[in-house]
């Protein structure tokens, strides 16, 4: 099992940054990657259970599960169904901590998963940075202040 950690502060309320990644459909808004989403079958972006099915500006398609979400804790939980990724077994968290001091927030993104043989540091290289730090600089640009 592959474990990849990602953090970064954003300097922005965390109330702020997570109204901008709490809806489980808004990749395209606040990620340089992802060109379209959608929810399948209609259900609110915030029901756990619920699948959303993005395309990549690359062209590669994913499904990814809600899990659980927690605006108390400002946490998501989600795995990956299918990607073109080749990853089993992907389960990543998202979370979210206040930063008291200047009122920033603290920025958590971890994923576990299998890899093929071989592709483990590849996969866990373009899913740290490629994804995780790329979305959380992303963030930072959208919330400067």
């Amino acid at each position: 099992m592959i474990k990849v950690y990602t953090s970064s502060v954003i300097d922005a309320p965390a109330d702020s940054v997570w109204s901008t990644v709490r809806d489980f459909n808004a990749l395209p808004r606040w990620t340089p990657f992802v060109a379209d989403s959608r929810i399948e079958g209609g259900l609110p972006s915030d029901q756990v259970g619920c699948v959303r099915n993005f395309v990549l500006k690359d062209g590669g398609a994913i499904r990814e599960q809600l899990l659980a979400l927690s605006d108390f804790d400002y946490t998501c939980t989600y795995s990956i169904l299918e990607s073109p990724m080749g990853v089993e077994n992907y389960v990543a968290t998202l979370k979210l901590t206040p930063v008291t001091d200047g009122n920033r927030t603290f920025a958590e993104w971890w994923a576990e998963f299998d890899a093929p043989p071989g592709r483990e540091a590849e996969l866990a290289e373009s899913i740290g940075q490629g994804v995780f730090q790329a979305a959380f600089t992303a963030l930072k640009q959208l919330l400067r202040r």
